[in-house]
């Protein structure tokens, strides 16, 4: 039986205020499944996820939020709070509603890119909420090159007079997310875009791209809060990605922790629509229950 995603809302405190955060929800063919949260990369949605949801839901119920300024959470007022800190407290924050809304203590997680790395966040914390965390396409050195890509199209407030734009749209900036059917792409363009003005407008705050202005990009080294990750982690890469360089995963792989899986002909970032990559997931997290420890 397909699953059908119910869409929920929680407030969430900044430096500006309050905000409301977006968040859909996959319910599992199992009441009491424990959760696994899914969160997009930066300029994307959690509507990326439905493919690998439906995938998942025998054995998970399946959360995947809107990053403050996308989707269907809110944009913030002062563009300058868009970053990792106020991310990192946005999920922290939701994670805390999920765990009283669902009774639950922890959580596994996947992340794509930005979600990766908020996930990473989150998991070199003292007091970790994430059982397993899946990181997809990123690791803790991201190269000056990548972000200097990223910083050619990201905020560009591109707006299109039909949904056949988007897709050639996205065709072109998004090509190496990797070989998809033509409704798989057909999916990603009706979920990227919103009604604006007689038109389709990208969903998510143009504002996001102020991070990239002002000051010049460098190489970003996050290796001190990388060795603080204990937990049991999966490492996907796109074999041609220049965002996670085979250098980067496989020193991450070096550690007992890690398990490295790479999808040749794709760069940043895999889908998680493939049946492989899917499998991949499936099979690390295999059926969401905890695994009996003997002793050494």
């Amino acid at each position: 039986m397909r699953q059908q995603a119910q869409c929920c809302s929680y407030q969430y405190q900044t430096a500006e205020g309050p905000h409301q955060g977006s968040y859909l929800f996959w319910p599992s063919a199992r009441p009491h499944a424990p959760l696994l949260v899914c969160v997009h990369g930066l300029t994307r949605n959690a509507r990326d996820f439905d493919v690998l949801a439906q995938a998942l839901t025998e054995h998970y119920r399946v959360i995947c939020p809107d990053v403050a300024g996308r989707g269907d959470s809110e944009r913030l007022q002062n563009p300058e709070l868009y970053g990792y800190p106020l991310y990192v407290g946005q999920l922290q924050q939701c994670l805390q509603h999920l765990a009283l809304t669902y009774q639950v203590t922890e959580f596994d997680w996947v992340g794509t890119s930005m979600g990766g790395l908020i996930g990473m966040m989150l998991a070199a914390q003292p007091v970790c909420p994430l059982r397993k965390l899946v990181i997809n396409d990123v690791g803790f050195f991201i190269p000056k090159a990548a972000l200097e890509r990223l910083s050619g199209y990201v905020g560009k407030g591109t707006e299109f007079a039909e949904l056949a734009a988007v897709e050639v749209y996205l065709r072109d900036i998004a090509s190496s997310f990797g070989p998809l059917t033509d409704d798989q792409w057909q999916h990603l363009a009706r979920y990227s875009v919103e009604p604006h003005a007689g038109r389709y407008r990208l969903r998510y705050d143009p504002a996001i791209a102020e991070a990239f202005s002002g000051v010049p990009l460098t190489d970003v080294d996050l290796s001190a809060i990388w060795q603080n990750v204990r937990i049991d982690t999966l490492l996907i890469r796109g074999g041609d990605s220049d965002l996670l360089l085979a250098e980067t995963a496989l020193t991450m792989a070096a550690q007992a922790n890690v398990t490295l899986v790479e999808f040749p002909g794709i760069g940043h970032a895999p889908a998680l629509m493939a049946r492989d990559q899917l499998r991949a997931i499936r099979e690390f997290l295999g059926d969401g229950q905890k695994k009996a420890r003997t002793a050494d």
